[in-house]
């Protein structure tokens, strides 16, 4: 009719775009477990398994320090702990989740701000680690590092999910791209006076299944993209959305690193 136009009826993929943003954006966010992306997400693991091996090192140590320890849960993971076992994390609301979960185990959970110095005494550590630390202090590790300790750690990479980052954000500068080098965490290493025993680096396919996986991870991850909230990337995430749902997956690739550290023992005085 002249003058006048049909109402406007959300189609069925809106209509699943709503609901799965509206669940992603109201779950809960807290820890370091990303159970909620099974069946949503898929990411290849890195081929040495840093639980494992990080459980290991463990059962073989007198006092270890986890830094950044998220929720507890890599930690808790660990069949043994040594006898003095102590974590560290910033986000209050992991800092509360990591005690309910790592105290029964024996372990003490200290709120840090991540900024140096570890609250910690020198020498009071034969081993230390970290999976996925924002920043590595290496100079604080060294002094924290019992002589003959060992720091082990799994790390993000560079260019670590860029595709994702750069669908919202647009392209990065080179020197975005050339942060987390694993070659800067040989040298800063070093010249913190510890002489790394290993270093490897893998690239990892990462497939998102609904746009929902894709709000879920930016709220968790929080540095991927900086303020992120639904609101304020609502037409990249519907676009994202009908293209996913035309196309298929939304491909990315993870990059880790592992570093493995030592301190020089003392020398031995004749």
């Amino acid at each position: 009719m002249t003058g006048s136009s049909a109402p406007l009826v959300p189609s069925a993929s809106d209509a699943r775009f709503e609901t799965l943003v509206a669940e992603a954006d109201t779950v809960s966010v807290d820890g370091w477990d990303f159970s909620w992306l099974d069946g949503r997400a898929t990411e290849q693991r890195p081929s040495w398994g840093y639980a494992r091996a990080m459980a290991d090192r463990l059962a073989r140590a007198e006092a270890a320090l986890d830094i950044q320890t998220g929720g507890g849960e890599v930690l808790a993971s660990a069949p043994v702990l040594p006898p003095l076992t102590v974590a560290t994390e910033s986000w209050p609301p992991n800092v509360a989740r990591a005690t309910a979960l790592l105290r029964p185990r024996g372990a003490v959970v200290v709120a840090d701000s991540d900024e140096p110095p570890l609250p910690f005494a020198a020498h009071a550590f034969d081993l230390v680690v970290s999976r996925h630390p924002v920043t590595t202090w290496w100079d604080e590790i060294a002094r924290v590092l019992a002589p003959g300790g060992t720091y082990f750690s799994q790390q993000v990479g560079r260019e670590s999910v860029f595709e994702l980052i750069e669908y919202f954000l647009g392209p990065l500068s080179a020197e975005q791209r050339a942060a987390r080098d694993p070659r800067h965490a040989r040298e800063d290493a070093e010249a913190a006076g510890l002489e790394v025993t290993d270093l490897r680096a893998e690239r990892l396919r990462v497939e998102f299944l609904d746009i929902g996986a894709v709000v879920y991870f930016l709220r968790k991850v929080i540095w991927m993209v900086p303020g992120f909230t639904v609101g304020a990337y609502l037409p990249q995430l519907l676009s994202l959305h009908r293209q996913m749902e035309e196309e298929g997956p939304f491909v990315a690739h993870s990059a880790r690193f592992l570093v493995e550290a030592r301190k020089p023992p003392r020398p031995v005085v004749p």
